[in-house]
């Protein structure tokens, strides 16, 4: 691919911040997106943006109790675009973001900080009850509907004994049809569980040796394709999750991307062949996946197992002294991607080119 048709990563619009922002998600269907974070005095902060003639416009500013960790719209309706939070002091509230006021559901979900949250079946995307998870601090990654109160649907916690890890991220996927739904889950020792929602079991786990920063499969509404793990130590690992062997578990290769923590993966929603990661140098990659001839073999014992496929960089661009902490491509506009980084700033990010590819 020559210079002039690689994409290019452009920063459109920058914006700083007086707090620390932690997590930014495009609003569905809209040219809006929110941050969230914490102010120096300790409180939580949601403020909702337009982009507007090439410039954000700040819409609302929502000032809660406890600092915001993170939030997503994946399990309300295209109708409602109810934003779900965790915070610091281990609540998830659901909130309507035109009467934030109160949460219209809040549970005390953890006992320690929400450091990662995800949704599914809603907006469409992935069959099923709309449900939430959660990975806190103190170990355990819970599953919620918020059509149930006060209860988690599942709680997967360390068994007796077993020291509690602390969990960075999780990932819904294999939601294609009513029954079949799965949790994925990445802890600070490089521990990757897969849990099945359906047999309430775990049916697969992995160590990478370092410690797991954020996990997605690259769509969550098909029969399980890929997942691409990010890490501590500047490697990022893309598991073929089409054929699990019993012993080997499922294929991966593995790519050194940043000279410093990876710290987040969004695969592009209209093509998940291609995918960002961001930095702890302030970097973003972006990443094209190809997949082998045969995408499994058998063993020598005659046993189906994986193939692993490979990775090619696209473009790189390096927009922040500051780690990249946050990072969401917009599900409407190709190539629209918001981040926020360490620095206080949120960015506005145009990726070009990227329907030739």
């Amino acid at each position: 691919m020559s210079a002039f048709e690689k994409p290019q990563i452009i920063s459109h619009i920058q914006k700083g911040l007086n707090y620390t922002v932690f997590d930014c998600k495009w609003v569905p269907c809209s040219a809006k997106f929110v941050t969230m974070g914490n102010f120096a005095r300790g409180t939580g902060v949601i403020q909702l943006y337009e982009i507007q003639h090439g410039d954000l416009k700040l819409l609302r500013e929502i000032e809660k109790a406890k600092p915001i960790k993170c939030g997503t719209f994946g399990a309300t309706s295209l109708q409602q675009r109810y934003l779900a939070t965790g915070d610091f002091a281990g609540n998830l509230h659901i909130w309507n973001l035109e009467a934030p006021e109160t949460p219209v559901y809040s549970v005390k979900g953890h006992k320690e900080i929400i450091n990662t949250i995800d949704g599914v079946g809603g907006l469409g995307i992935g069959e099923g009850a709309p449900e939430i998870v959660t990975g806190s601090r103190d170990g355990t990654v819970k599953v919620w509907d918020p059509r149930q109160k006060d209860d988690p649907v599942a709680n997967m916690e360390p068994v007796q004994g077993e020291n509690k890890r602390d969990c960075w991220t999780v990932a819904f996927g294999n939601a294609y049809n009513q029954e079949e739904r799965v949790v994925c889950a990445g802890y600070d020792n490089g521990d990757i569980k897969l849990f099945d929602l359906r047999n309430m079991s775990l049916r697969w786990e992995t160590n990478i040796k370092n410690g797991v920063c954020s996990l997605e499969f690259d769509r969550k509404d098909i029969s399980m394709n890929k997942l691409v793990a990010t890490s501590l130590e500047g490697k990022f690992h893309v598991f073929d999750m089409r054929t699990q062997h019993p012993t080997k578990g499922f294929a991966s290769v593995s790519e050194k991307a940043h000279k410093s923590t990876v710290w987040q993966v969004r695969h592009l929603p209209q093509n998940r062949e291609l995918f960002l990661t961001a930095g702890g140098t302030g970097s973003l990659h972006l990443w094209k996946y190809e997949y082998p001839i045969q995408r499994s073999k058998k063993d020598s014992e005659g046993v189906e197992m994986g193939v692993a496929g490979s990775v090619s960089l696209l473009q790189n661009v390096t927009l922040s002294t500051q780690p990249i902490s946050s990072l969401d491509w917009s599900p409407d506009k190709r190539g629209l991607c918001v981040c926020s980084s360490f620095d206080q700033m949120v960015r506005v990010l145009i990726v070009t080119k990227l329907h030739k590819i």
